[in-house]
């Protein structure tokens, strides 16, 4: 297995920046090739100079990036300029597009997620609302706000649904130019986050060719809610794997969450390269991935 890596030493001392260094050292551990990669092209002008060093493989193998979330044009780059040297990122920008983004992952998964309209303008925001009925959580396609806190997820009435539209649709790295306005539903929860977010109970499952991998509890921190009997695990992970089958990405994180009700649902889905591990040790994780053909 070979790593691409952006864990490259430097001042940001952040959650990602952290995970990332973690996910690198443990791939090391277990004997994958590791190199390393620029967040950007700012210094180096392509991904074929950011990949220049980086030898060419005679048999094609597979490769993993760790790394922060990426924007489209740069995962296409990444990926060509991998290919041209004989390394395979298990997901292709398609696929990437397809975990990552909410609008087209959502038509794979009716039935098993709140039901949800994508809106791209303030315009959109009456109907969306008429459609689903407030409170609505919303969300960039990419990523929701919710290290802001509730109020930057949640919009009571039409007022706050065009405010909340209007900001998302400047974060072009977390939209990509779409929001998507949901249901809201209610999670069975014991704790709130500092910043006021209910943590919900969830669980995030990492799927290579609809296979689990592994699967660990969303939140940092003690939780009653983090264990799950075996009825309750086998209904997680049959549903992770049901989202998996549909949506046919190789290597894939699906958030499962429990409703109020107990009802489990699909809460969204990521490429795993760039997915946290949340309560899963890394080590074990990659114990898995470093022989990832025999899954294939």
């Amino acid at each position: 297995m070979i790593v691409l890596s952006e864990s490259i030493e430097q001042i940001e001392q952040s959650a990602s920046a952290n995970e990332n260094k973690l996910m690198t050292e443990a791939a090391q551990l277990l004997g994958c090739k590791v190199y390393y990669i620029p967040r950007d092209f700012e210094r180096c002008g392509n991904a074929e100079n950011a990949l220049w060093y980086i030898p060419e493989y005679a048999i094609e193998t597979a490769g993993i990036w760790v790394g922060y979330i990426p924007e489209l044009e740069r995962y296409e780059a990444i990926y060509q300029a991998a290919l041209a040297k004989g390394i395979k990122l298990l997901n292709t920008p398609l696929e990437h597009r397809i975990a990552l983004e909410f609008d087209l992952f959502y038509p794979h998964l009716k039935g098993l997620t709140p039901e949800s309209v994508i809106i791209t303008s303030t315009n959109e925001c009456i109907q969306a609302g008429e459609l689903l009925g407030y409170p609505v959580f919303i969300k960039g396609a990419v990523q929701s706000r919710k290290q802001q806190g509730w109020e930057s997820c949640v919009a009571n009435n039409q007022e706050e649904l065009i405010r909340l539209t209007e900001w998302l649709l400047k974060l072009k790295y977390s939209s990509r130019s779409k929001v998507i306005v949901r249901k809201l539903v209610k999670l069975r929860h014991q704790r709130l986050a500092p910043n006021g977010f209910p943590m919900g109970r969830e669980f995030r499952c990492f799927i290579y060719n609809q296979q689990i991998l592994k699967y660990g509890y969303y939140w940092d921190g003690q939780d009653n809610l983090s264990q799950l009997s075996k009825h309750e695990e086998k209904q997680v992970l049959s549903l992770a794997i049901l989202a998996a089958e549909r949506l046919r990405v190789p290597y894939i994180a699906i958030d499962i969450g429990q409703l109020e009700s107990g009802e489990w649902i699909v809460i969204e889905t990521a490429d795993a390269q760039f997915a946290g591990v949340c309560q899963i040790p890394a080590l074990e994780l990659w114990n898995k991935l470093k022989d990832i053909s025999s899954y294939s």
